[in-house]
């Protein structure tokens, strides 16, 4: 568990899932937000049990997430094959990476790099592959300055959207 600014980085808890979830809604498309998909609490608990689900806690209220989650447990969710469709993998270990939220308030503090930095940790020498939306300009910028490198396009719904990938 890293900790910084009294913001502590962990892997998710299932008390966290309401947390999760909140921020998550706050942050859809039809919120105002950028985020393109979502998942459910099932979706969370399986994901939990495969990969990390880490979240950023200010005491106990979770202000960021960080979802990663195989190829398999994200099959159904159909943005997510589009950019699969899009970026192939080659690597057998090759993960989803995303979504990555912070709340509003929090933004600008460095709690993406944290996040992304406990991810790199726990899974070392991995493919993390990701997409993000092309007119979120914010997170394209972050994304990049983390290292990550653009490897694809596609369209989804009418938006364009970028591909990311990176080893962990």
């Amino acid at each position: 568990m890293k900790s910084t600014m009294n913001v502590k980085i962990a892997n998710a808890r299932e008390s966290d899932l309401d947390g999760i979830l909140e921020l998550q809604a706050a942050n859809q498309i039809s919120s105002g937000g950028k985020l393109s998909a979502s998942f459910s609490r099932l979706q969370l608990k399986l994901i939990m049990r495969n990969m990390p689900l880490l979240v950023a806690r200010r005491e106990s209220k979770v202000v960021g997430f960080l979802v990663c989650s195989d190829s398999e447990t994200s099959s159904d969710i159909p943005i997510i094959q589009a950019m699969l469709n899009a970026h192939p993998t080659r690597a057998r270990d090759a993960y989803v990476y995303g979504p990555i939220c912070i709340e509003a308030k929090e933004r600008g503090k460095g709690l993406a790099q944290l996040l992304f930095g406990e991810l790199r940790r726990q899974l070392p020498g991995r493919e993390g592959v990701l997409f993000i939306r092309r007119d979120n300009e914010a997170s394209i910028k972050a994304h990049l300055k983390m290292g990550m490198r653009e490897v694809s396009q596609f369209s989804f719904g009418g938006i364009d959207h970028i591909v990311l990938s990176y080893v962990g």
